[in-house]
């Protein structure tokens, strides 16, 4: 059910609340789709108090994303921040069949996307990378960007929280000699930062779009190793994605390297077997 709270505050703003249909908002929020006097939006929400400025961060990165890219991104419409709960207001995509060329739009949009340049990787501000605190102080090296920004603050937490043991930790660090051997030099690209398939969808013109994103200028192979973190995209999409802007010879070989990050924030919000996993990579790199 959408809180009290959330509901006065779409009310006053769009009119009546007439209906609610509550569908996924991810693994970190709820959401759902409200009919209102004004018409159809997405909403979710959450803990204002346990994740304060969550909404304003992401509305910040979808702003971002639209401006660089021809791919969909929804419009942000509100955020609010209120005693209990916050929200996010956006635009209602109804989702429909995928136009034929959809993973080959996908491809080329995310190169465009890519091909948008900072000077430093990191951002101006911090985010959330699902419900963790991302950090994205500038940094001009990559490798120190993703030891200090990405890898460590996971390693810290997953120590703090009994995640993981010393001799984990000692396993990962000890990587960090090899990275300037293994990452490729990039300018900084404007990433998603959270590009895996449920975070793509066909739009209501079929068209691919992008949702809940974790914004960052970082290295652009993070997005792509995210898209096969569960489960690869269709070839088309890297044929694709390649044609407008060819990624550096090796870059399947270094995908796993990358997606450390993300296993280590899956070790943090959900444990179960994904340090497993990232200590398979470390030791494959080893």
């Amino acid at each position: 059910m959408l809180p009290d709270e959330i509901q006065s505050f779409c009310s006053e703003r769009f009119g009546k609340v007439q209906s609610f249909q509550y569908c996924s908002g991810g693994c970190i929020n709820n959401g759902g789709k409200i009919t209102t006097y004004s018409g159809e939006f997405f909403v979710k929400w959450n803990s204002s108090t346990q994740f304060p400025d969550m909404f304003s961060k992401e509305k910040q990165g979808l702003q971002l994303l639209s401006k660089s890219t021809s791919l969909t991104i929804p419009k942000v419409v509100e955020v609010y921040e209120g005693t209990q709960y916050s929200c996010l207001v956006l635009e209602y995509l109804n989702s429909a069949p995928k136009k034929l060329d959809y993973w080959v739009q996908l491809g080329r949009g995310l190169a465009l996307l890519h091909a948008e340049n900072a000077s430093h990787f990191g951002l101006d501000h911090d985010n959330y990378m699902g419900s963790l605190k991302q950090k994205n102080s500038a940094h001009s090296n990559w490798i120190e960007f993703f030891i200090h920004q990405r890898i460590d603050p996971q390693i810290k937490l997953a120590l703090a929280n009994n995640k993981i043991g010393k001799n984990d930790k000692k396993a990962i660090e000890a990587l960090y000699p090899k990275l300037p051997d293994l990452f490729p030099a990039e300018k900084p690209s404007l990433t998603h930062g959270d590009l895996w398939s449920g975070n793509i969808m066909p739009g209501s013109n079929g068209e691919p779009a992008l949702i809940d994103p974790a914004v960052s200028f970082a290295h652009r192979e993070t997005d792509i190793a995210m898209t096969q973190l569960f489960g690869s995209l269709p070839n088309e999409f890297y044929a694709s994605y390649n044609e407008i802007n060819p990624l550096t010879v090796g870059w399947k070989d270094r995908l796993e390297l990358y997606n450390l990050y993300p296993l280590l924030v899956h070790v943090n919000l959900f444990g179960g077997g994904y340090l497993s996993q990232v200590m398979q990579i470390v030791k494959r790199y080893h």
